[in-house]
Formats: structure tokens, sequence, C-alpha cells
């Protein structure tokens, strides 16, 4: 029997389609810059062959690579501390995810709710691809032997299904060598709403550039949508539960208490019994001091994409020497002659 020794490892990853936002900061960025200070070794990826699964315009698609390389690093990643790479300059994600479409069944697949959202009623024309992404998925994280990934909600089936695919290949060879991966949910702001309509997710495809703070704008821009941001017309409660039924202001607190590294509990000690027009304020103040750095660094990055580029190298090179062991120990469990 193969034995795994799990080495704690963190992976995670964003795809790069363009307009990174707060929700991506909150959500995702924030906290891997907060973990590579926590001594465990982390990984951090621009899943660039996710976002192929549907069509993207070459040119477009590497500037947004690049983009979000140029993201993490203005939010504060250390590409010495932590690993920063894009997906398709290391080969064995895509090895390892075949051995896992070999692995994984059509009803786990036909099952994923993305699958349904994403292909809707046109099943028939979507890509491969796009059915079978959760595999590469599966692939990316378990290729590094990783132990935790942090997700939102949203993702939380696929680590799930990542985990059905560790067990099954694990059972079917005899073997302990694919660790069962946790998810890491945590955060007031993990999920960001959009600024037009609480109810809705921040998104880069909403038709609406107000909807959502882009981590390319800058200070007057980041001031002038959370001024517009919709409301209601009661003052903040003093504690969570007045916030049941109140999704735009719920957004704007949770927004405020990630930015700010407080409980919604503690920001609204603070702010109970504020009207919007005092706290709006308050909010676009700490939103231009955490953001408007980011993208002024961001901006700077962009202008030489040399550096970016060397820096993502230089990552995929160091990804790789934990992947191919990884990949070349599958093979001889598979059968696979080398």
């Amino acid at each position: 029997m193969t034995e795994v020794a799990p080495t704690p490892r963190v992976l995670s990853g964003i795809q790069p389609s363009g307009n990174l936002h707060l929700g991506n900061y909150l959500g995702a960025l924030k906290r891997f810059v907060g973990s590579q200070n926590d001594g465990i070794e982390s990984l951090f990826c621009m899943v660039d062959m996710h976002a192929i699964t549907v069509w993207q315009d070459p040119a477009d698609l590497r500037n947004a690579t690049r983009e979000l390389a140029a993201g993490f690093i203005a939010a504060g990643l250390d590409p010495e501390k932590s690993i920063l790479f894009n997906q398709s300059q290391v080969a064995e994600h895509a090895q390892l995810a075949w051995i896992f479409n070999c692995v994984a069944r059509m009803g786990w697949m036909q099952r994923m709710t993305q699958w349904k959202d994403k292909a809707g009623k046109n099943q028939q024309n979507a890509s491969l691809g796009l059915f079978a992404y959760p595999a590469l998925m599966a692939a990316d994280i378990l290729v590094y032997h990783a132990t935790h990934v942090p997700v939102g909600e949203d993702q939380k089936q696929h680590i799930e299904l990542t985990r059905d695919i560790a067990i099954k290949f694990n059972h079917d060879y005899g073997v302990e060598f694919f660790p069962i991966t946790e998810p890491v949910i945590e955060g007031a702001a993990t999920r960001v709403m959009s600024l037009r309509d609480g109810s809705k997710k921040m998104s880069k495809s909403d038709p609406s550039d107000a909807s959502r703070i882009n981590m390319t704008d800058d200070a007057d821009t980041i001031a002038k949508k959370i001024r517009k941001a919709k409301t209601d017309p009661d003052a903040l409660p003093s504690e969570a539960k007045g916030l049941e039924e109140r999704p735009d202001a719920r957004n704007l607190v949770n927004i405020f208490a990630a930015l700010s590294d407080q409980s919604v509990d503690d920001v609204l000690r603070d702010v109970g019994g504020k009207q919007f027009s005092e706290f709006k304020p308050m909010l676009a103040d700490l939103a231009v001091e955490k953001l408007s750095p980011i993208s002024t660094e961001m901006a700077r990055l962009m202008q030489d994409p040399s550096e970016i580029d060397a820096i993502l190298r230089s990552g995929a090179a160091r990804a790789r020497e934990i992947a191919a062991p990884v990949v070349q120990k599958t093979y001889e469990i598979v059968g696979m002659v080398r």
C-alpha cells in the first residue's frame, strides 16, 4: 500500500477573465495574503485553462492573466513566500486531469450546480471542457497534495467532488495516496454582493459597472460608487440580527467589516443608529484607504508585463517541482510504463 504523509499545503486559484473586483479581493486575495504568513506552504494559481471552457479572445486572456497576477502582487502577496503561477505553464495539471476524467463518474458531473447554471438549456452546445472542468479543478488541487483550499460557498460542491475523486482513486487502486482536502470558508465578506442589488453576488458579468468596485478603479471612482450604492431608508441596527431582512444594508456592513478586519457585531456597535448618509462616507473613506494603493500598484505593474511574466515563470518552475513527482507516482499506481 502506498502511504501518504500529507504536508499542510494551501492551494487556491482565480479565473483570469478580466475585471478583478472587490468581491475577488475580499473573498480571496485578502485572505490569501493573510495566509502566506501562517507558515504553511501556499500556491496561488491563475486558472487560465479553466477560463477557456468558454470562448476567450487570446489577447484578452493574456492581458487578464497578467492583470490578475498584478492584483495578487499589489494586494500584498509575496512571490518569494508563496508560489504564484498560471495553470497552463504546469503541464501536470492537464496530465492528472485526464486520470481523474477516468475516475470521476458522469452522474457526479451532471449534478454540479455550476454546470447546470452555466450551460443552462444549451447543454448540447456547451464545450466538453465546461462539463469536465471539475475534474481539472480536482487535479489543480491534488497534483500538489493540497490539504486546504480557500473557496467561496459557491465552490464548496467542487471541493466535495475533489474529495470523492480522491477517495475513489485510493479505493480503486488500494492506496492511500491522495489526501482528503478540506475547504476553508471564512470571513465576513466571502460573498460580496452587488452595490445595486444586495440579493445578487457582485459579478464582473453584470452589465452595470456601478454594481461593483473594480480593483482598477481610482479613488474618486471608488468613493462615487459607494455613495451611489443601493440602501434602504432605515437607520443601521446595533446588532447583526437587525440586518437579516435588509440585504443592501447587510452587504455594505459586511464590506466595512471585511475591509477593517472587524466582526459585523463590532462594526454595528460603533455605527448602530446612524443613517446611511453618515455611514456611506465612512465606508467610502475606508475603501479608498485600503483599495486605491492596490489599484495604483496594479497600474504600475501592468506597464511592465515582462516583470509579471518573469514572476509567473519562476512560480511555475517551483510548482512543477511539487507536481511532477505526484504525477509520476500516479502513473506508477495506475500502471503506466514510464
